[in-house]
This record gives structure tokens, sequence and C-alpha cells, in this order.
């Protein structure tokens, strides 16, 4: 009826919604029964000291409270300012964070501290390598092999002269910005642009078209070593986006997997790569490159398609950044950017253990 107030939402209300919430399928809900976030405590505390608080002050912020705040952020590609404003706004990010209507919310300056602390103490490795223990110790172990590739990150495009970019590749600040410090602050020089090909697809007629595609790209790349048995990320790293990908390759290799199989595309394959792989033990997999000006020998083109069967499940981590989780870095500088790609990839792996956990399931 015109006229009437409606009531302020009391507990039981508010008590009822996450019922339904919960009824309806609650993600975040199961992500905090099945991880135990308090096993990252220890490193956070080692990680973002707090100091003392004799002289009072407002109380900080949990630890592993803002840790999840991190999460939220990585799973749903939120910037700093919309996290605060939809941990204010969503029931669901409240129960996982354990607020309630009352309770205070970290801000968006609040949540960039805590995260320039983990990059300062160099924590994200730590805390990957937590989490990836509690796995092993669930009986998620490295097996089957691992499977390795890189993507790219985008990051904000540069608008710099052809001057700027010259001195970015030397290492120097052009000259033209040493005399403005706010304008430095805001240019990443630590992304690149590469340049990322893709074959062209036969046309309907089969004829295929006179070009293949190449696509620029500007920011980073996240490279990661996966496991053939259960599709986790198990080791990674982050350089920009020109980077070599075969030139990693050691860098990520998993030595705890229980088999010696390493599969990668042709980027990868190089014969001091072969060498490396032979020298520590393990068996390559990876694609063999067509010989120039000749056709590829049907063998070859077997034994590659063989490999793309087993290959392709890195694709779908990828797929997962990229799409539902929405990998963007916005902030400035390689360190910064391996904070967020560090975060994608531990926000990955345990989006991947609470699907896991659903299909090992006892009946």
């Amino acid at each position: 009826m015109a006229g009437m107030t409606k009531e302020a939402p009391g507990f039981f209300d508010v008590d009822e919604r996450l019922a339904e919430l919960s009824a309806k399928g609650d993600d975040l809900e199961r992500l905090s029964a099945l991880v135990n976030f308090e096993l990252f405590r220890p490193s956070l505390e080692i990680a973002v000291p707090r100091g003392d608080r004799s002289k009072g002050g407002r109380p900080p912020f949990d630890h592993v409270l803002m840790f999840k705040v991190l999460i939220l952020q990585a799973m749903h590609a939120l910037s700093d300012e919309r996290c605060e404003y939809l941990i204010k706004d969503r029931l669901s990010f409240m129960r996982f964070l354990g607020l309630g209507l009352a309770d205070a919310v970290p801000d968006a300056n609040t949540i960039w501290s805590f995260r320039e602390a983990l990059k300062k103490a160099d924590a994200v490795d730590a805390l990957f390598a937590r989490f990836d223990a509690n796995l092993r110790e669930t009986g998620f172990l490295a097996m089957s092999g691992q499977i390795v590739d890189a993507t790219i990150v985008a990051a904000p495009k540069q608008r710099n002269t052809i001057e700027e970019k010259k001195a970015i590749r030397e290492g120097r600040i052009p000259d033209v910005w040493k005399d403005k410090p706010a304008k430095i602050a805001q240019k990443d020089r630590d992304a690149r642009w590469t340049v990322k090909y893709s074959k062209a697809k036969p046309r309907e007629d089969g004829s295929l078209p006179p070009v293949d595609l190449a696509i620029p790209a500007f920011g980073y790349k996240n490279h990661v070593s996966i496991d053939r048995g259960f599709g986790l990320i198990r080791k990674w790293t982050a350089t920009h986006a020109a980077a070599h990908d075969g030139a990693r390759l050691e860098e990520v290799l998993d030595r705890t997997n229980t088999a010696s199989d390493v599969w990668a595309d042709t980027a990868y394959r190089s014969a001091k790569n072969e060498a490396m792989l032979s020298r520590r033990g393990f068996v390559s997999r990876i694609h063999r490159k067509k010989p120039q000006g000749r056709p590829m020998p049907d063998r070859v083109r077997i034994a590659n398609a063989q490999r793309s069967r087993v290959r392709s499940a890195v694709e779908h981590v990828f797929a997962r950044q990229k799409g539902p989780m929405g990998l963007f870095v916005r902030t400035i500088g390689i360190a910064r950017a391996r904070v967020k790609i560090g975060l994608a990839n531990l926000a990955y792996n345990m989006c991947r253990f609470i699907w896991l956990r659903g299909k090992y399931a006892p009946a």
C-alpha cells in the first residue's frame, strides 16, 4: 500500500537470505569449508608485521581476512575500489570474510597497503608453496608428468614515443620524464609489447588466407607448469610479455612430479633445453618443429598430434584465468605484476581443488 514504510531487515532476514544463497550453491561458502585459510597465517604474519599498538589507534584488520580479500580480487578481477564496494554490497562476500553488516570493511587504501606489504616481503611464493604442500598432504600429488606453457597477461597500454620506447628498452628513464616524477610513477617501464601469431584458418572452399594473424599485445607473461594428473599449477614465474617461453623451461620444471615426462609446444624445443631435460632425468615430449623449406613428415605430424591431446590441458588453466577470473594486471612494474599473477595462480588452484574434491568425493 502507498505510504507504508518498510521495516529495516533484521537478523533473521539476513540469515534467511544467506540460507537461500547456500541452497543455490555459494562457491565462496564451499571454498571456506574446504580450504583451511589459517595455514597461511604464519607466512602472512612474517610478511606483514604489526606495529606496537601500546599508543592506541584503530586496530588493524586480521591477516587472514586481508588475504581472503586478495583471493576475492583474484577470483573476480576486482580493483581495490570495486572490491571494497562489493564486500559492502554482497552478503556472500561478507560471509566468506566472516563479516557482519555492522562490521568495518577494509577500504581500497588498506587493501593496496596489504598487497604492497606482500610485494615488499616477496611473500607470494611462500603462500603458493604452503598451499601446494597442503594439496600434497590431502593426496593431490604432482603425478603423470607435467605440461609447461605460458600466456600473455594484458596490462594498460602505454602511449610512448619512439624515443621513449628506445630508452625504456635500454633500461633508461627518458630524458623528457626526468623532471616529471608524477609521470614516471604512472608509467610501466617493465611491461613490453609483443606479437602473438595465430595460424590462419582454412576458408570454406579449403583455401588458406594469404597471411597468418599477427596480434599485438602489451603486458606480462604467466609461465606455468601443471601436473597432468590433476591439472594443478605446481610451478610458475612471471616476466614481461616479450620474454621467450623456452628460456624459462628450467625455472618452472617441477622436480617432485612422480613421472618424468614433460609436454610443451615448439617454443620450448631447442638443443639446450633437450640437453637440460636429459641431464636432469626428464623425458621430452616437446613438439617437434617443421623442417624449414620442407613439408612436415607424417610421423612427426602424427606424433605432434598425439602430444597435443595431452598438452591442450594447460589451455583450460589459461581459459579459466582469462575468462571467469578476468586476469588483468592493473598495477605498475614487474614486482607488483608478479604478486597479481601469483595470487591468480593460487586462486586458480583453490578453485581447482574444490572441483577435485567434488570429483573424488566418496559416493
